[in-house]
């Protein structure tokens, strides 16, 4: 059974294929920091409104709205 390309003709196809791999990981990686970033910000709000609190500047803490984003 003969290939679908001979091996000195696929070389193109397969170096196109490892970069749309390379291209989608990068997209992952970059979706995966935004979200951390985001969840580093939040986790650092609640931690600052945490201390407020336990220092006995609870009138001074204000009241935040729920978020609208979408948690996935």
């Amino acid at each position: 059974m003969m290939p679908a390309l001979p091996l000195d003709q696929a070389g193109p196809y397969v170096a196109g294929a490892y970069l749309v791999f390379l291209a989608l990981v990068l997209i992952y990686v970059a979706i995966m920091a935004s979200r951390l970033a985001r969840i580093d910000r939040e986790l650092g709000e609640l931690t600052e409104l945490v201390e407020r609190q336990q220092a006995g500047d609870a009138a001074a803490v204000p009241v935040a709205e729920p978020s609208r984003e979408p948690v996935a």
